[in-house]
Formats: C-alpha cells, sequence, structure tokens
C-alpha cells in the first residue's frame, strides 16, 4: 500500500500554506457543480450575509454540522467564547431551515475537562427555537484509555428538531437474537420476531456498528483530524430527508456530507472557513466521479502537485455502491 498521507493539517502551517497555492476558492467565492448543482463555499458560518449568499433564497431540510470541538479557525478559544461563537451558526442554521426541517450536531465531551464543550451547548440550545429530540452516541472501534479511568470511545451526536420533520425508520446489519417479547396481535400471543418488518434491528441512540475512519480504509481522507464516517452521515440524510432535499453542512472538512448526499441523490451546500478544506472537498467529488473511489485511503488529494510518486491507477471505475463502500460488516447473520 502506498504511503502519501498527509499530516494533521491544522497542525502543519506549512504545509497548510503549501497547499493554499493549489486552492480555487479564496474567502467569499462559491464553487457550483456542473453536474448536480452542489455547492462548496469558502464561507463563514457565523455570517449571516454569507450563508445567505450561500443559500439563494433556497431553504434546506436536513442540516448536518460538526464543527471544531475546541477550536475556531486553529485558535484555542476560552468556553465562553466558543459558546458565543456557535450561538451565531446556531441562529444562522434556524434561518436556512425549511419549517419541518432536522438539524444534528456532532459535539465533543472532553472527560479530561468537565465533558466540556457538550453541557454549555446543550445549555445554550434551550435558548433557541430548535427542539431537542435525541441524545445520541456513537461508538469509536479506537479509543484512548488509561489506568485510572475507563477507555473514551464515544462521539457525541445531538439530534434537533425544526417543526415536525418527517423521520424514515432505517436498519443495520445486526440481525435480531433475542426473543421473549410478547404481546396479543388479533387475539393471539406474538413474539417480537414474528413482528418485526426487517431480520435486523434498528438503530437506536446508542450506535456500535459504524467503524471509525482509520489510514487502512477506502473513504479516508489524510490530513483531516476529524472526518465522520460516510455510513453515519447517510443513515442521517437517509433518516431525516428525501431523495432530491437539500442538505446543508456548514463545516465540510473532509467533504464527507457532500459524497453522502451525491450517493443519496440529495443536493449539498457546505462551507468550509478555510480554502484547503473546500479544495479537498471539491476534490474528493471529483475523484469519486472519476475513479469511483470514496476517498484516497493512505494517499491525499495533492500528491500530483505535491510531486509525491502515486502507482498507476488501472482507471476501472467500480461498478456498484456496494463494492465502493469500505465500511464493514460488523455482524453477520
Amino acid at each position: 500500500m502506498k504511503n502519501n498521507s498527509l499530516p494533521r493539517l491544522d497542525k502543519d502551517e506549512a504545509l497548510r500554506r503549501e497547499l493554499l497555492k493549489f486552492c480555487r476558492l479564496a474567502p467569499g467565492d462559491i464553487w457550483i457543480d456542473p453536474v448536480n448543482q452542489h455547492k462548496v463555499g469558502c464561507l463563514d458560518a457565523t455570517s449571516s450575509s454569507d450563508m445567505s449568499k450561500l443559500m439563494d433564497g433556497e431553504l434546506a431540510s436536513l442540516a448536518i454540522h460538526d464543527p471544531p470541538y475546541n477550536l475556531v479557525a486553529f485558535k484555542e478559544r476560552e468556553l465562553k467564547e466558543y459558546i458565543s461563537w456557535c450561538e451565531k451558526w446556531v441562529a444562522n442554521t434556524w434561518d436556512i431551515l425549511g419549517n419541518d426541517s432536522a438539524f444534528d450536531i456532532w459535539l465533543g465531551a472532553d472527560q479530561k475537562n468537565q465533558f466540556q464543550p457538550l453541557p454549555d451547548f446543550m445549555i445554550m440550545m434551550r435558548d433557541t427555537n430548535f427542539e431537542a429530540r435525541s441524545f445520541l452516541t456513537m461508538r469509536n472501534q479506537r479509543g484512548y484509555g488509561t489506568q485510572k479511568n475507563w477507555m473514551a470511545v464515544r462521539q457525541e451526536l445531538l439530534y434537533y428538531v425544526k417543526g415536525e420533520p418527517a423521520f424514515e425508520v432505517q436498519y443495520t446489519d445486526i440481525p435480531k437474537i433475542l426473543r421473549g417479547y410478547y404481546k396479543k396481535v388479533g387475539g393471539r400471543v406474538t413474539e417480537n420476531l414474528e413482528r418485526s418488518k426487517s431480520k435486523n434491528i434498528r438503530p437506536g441512540n446508542v450506535w456500535v456498528d459504524i467503524q471509525q475512519v482509520f489510514y487502512r480504509m477506502e473513504e479516508n481522507v489524510s490530513g483531516c483530524y476529524a472526518q465522520k464516517p460516510l455510513k453515519s452521515i447517510e443513515r442521517i440524510i437517509e433518516a431525516s430527508s428525501n431523495i432530491d432535499d437539500l442538505v446543508v453542512d456548514f463545516f465540510s472538512h473532509s467533504g464527507t456530507t457532500l459524497i453522502a448526499s451525491e450517493l443519496l441523490n440529495r443536493r449539498c451546500f457546505t462551507v468550509d472557513i478555510d480554502p484547503v478544506y473546500c479544495e479537498i472537498t471539491i476534490r474528493r467529488l471529483e475523484y469519486f466521479r472519476k475513479w469511483g473511489k470514496l476517498g484516497w485511503q493512505n494517499g491525499n488529494p495533492f500528491e500530483k502537485e505535491l510531486g509525491w510518486p502515486t502507482p498507476e491507477k488501472s482507471g476501472k471505475k467500480v461498478k456498484e455502491t456496494q463494492e465502493r463502500i469500505s465500511q464493514p460488516t460488523l455482524f453477520r447473520n
């Protein structure tokens, strides 16, 4: 396997400055996809005028945000300042969503720092018009541990709604194996497996069936330090939107929401304040369309410009979506 991975770009300022030369967007610019009319904007999520420019009168049915947990534009902020920053992009999210829409936010809880910023963010959300619907946990297969504490293997996902959006029930690849939940249906006692619509269980608010992204997976985008698994974003999109709906992401980073929207026949408007992540997002979509690949695995999107050696590509596109998905089936019948 090739090893052309980028270091974390938030920690390598020299390389990040080098990559800026290859970015097609400058602050304030918007790239419009000529194929499916997605948008990628080098914009500020806290600016109402930037978001108005992005939306151009349209409203979204779903927002999925993964903001930096304790950084704003690579700078650590005090908690109070961080929450004040969040208030601005949350208000902008309300404005760009339709009347019956969903709002999902990935947010960290640092157990070494009073579980911040999660608790103060949740308190802040009480003063908005969004209604809390669920608090989800996604389990990482890898984590960090200590001899004096429980291993930290969770990522938090908050689910809010505006109005009464539809919700489409999803199913995991985990088979139903437990019996014993009985009730009468039509005068006959039935157990839970008889009444099931699927042989697999529904995802609850604890997700254990999705693999954390790491360098050996096809969808990996090196240099992006907070990449969410494609499967997790697809699950949110399928549950909370319909085909041809508009999905918005204010913190594009590795471009996962855009790729998931492309796969699921939704349009996506996504922004990032950093031109490098905007460029990565655009290149990831272009790379997927050209090669049928969801990411660069242990490579990177700037290999050619950086002059790094690359293996010859076969040019053969993968035909079926199921073949493209690198998320493993963690549970089998």
